[in-house]
């Protein structure tokens, strides 16, 4: 299994490239992990640097989970092995690496994001036909809440939803595996929004709350 284990490792590094912090090195911006929430996402790159630096963050952090899915996996490669996995398995094997890449870069200390942007790239080429219910899901509750974590869960809980109700695969295939397992990765990357949220100590996006607004206006 070299060329797994050598596919694996181009992913990750792929996703240890950080859109966030590169960026800021580049245009003389602060850290994102001294600003803010302390994480080098986009969700902190919005609310620290605004829409265009935020939108930028997001654009480089999902493109990198589409190419480590639509590339690395169709490398070519010269050594003949006794065993080798299908493209479409170590496509998937791959989005999981650079994924963990993006929480765990080792250009930053490890230090990086919470993995939604290029969870994303990577469900645009592993699963298409989900993410359009994942945004709609992310859209409406968190204009309905304000809180980001929040919205980020549902999505990817609703990816998990369409592989196991929709998807021909079913839960009990690869594709099924790596939508429960990242899943429980946006689950653990993101407890410290679950445990602020029980405690009621979240901070809210209010200004994207605009069913809160609406409804207020009619009283």
């Amino acid at each position: 299994m070299i060329e797994l284990a050598v596919k694996l490792i181009l992913a990750y590094l792929l996703g240890s490239v950080m859109g966030g912090l590169v960026l800021g090195r580049l245009t003389g911006a602060s850290d994102l992990r001294s600003s803010g929430s302390g994480n080098a996402g986009a969700t902190n790159a919005l609310r620290t640097h605004g829409k265009a630096f935020g939108v930028t963050v997001l654009a480089i952090d999902a493109l990198k989970g589409a190419l480590a899915v639509a590339v690395i996996p169709w490398l070519p490669w010269p050594i003949l092995e006794s065993t080798v996995l299908p493209e479409r398995w170590i496509a998937l094997a791959c989005g999981v690496a650079v994924t963990v890449g993006h929480i765990a870069p080792v250009f930053f200390s490890f230090a990086g994001g919470k993995g939604a942007a290029t969870l994303l790239g990577v469900c645009l080429v592993a699963i298409p036909a989900a993410v359009p219910w994942a945004l709609l899901s992310f859209a409406l509750v968190l204009t309905l809440t304000g809180y980001a974590g929040l919205s980020t869960l549902v999505a990817a809980l609703i990816i998990v939803f369409y592989v196991a109700c929709i998807a021909a695969t079913g839960l009990l295939s690869p594709l099924g595996a790596f939508a429960l397992a990242m899943f429980a990765l946006v689950v653990w990357t993101h407890r410290s929004n679950i445990l602020r949220m029980l405690q009621g100590s979240e901070s809210r996006f209010e200004r994207v709350m605009i069913w809160r607004r609406m409804l207020g206006t009619r009283h």
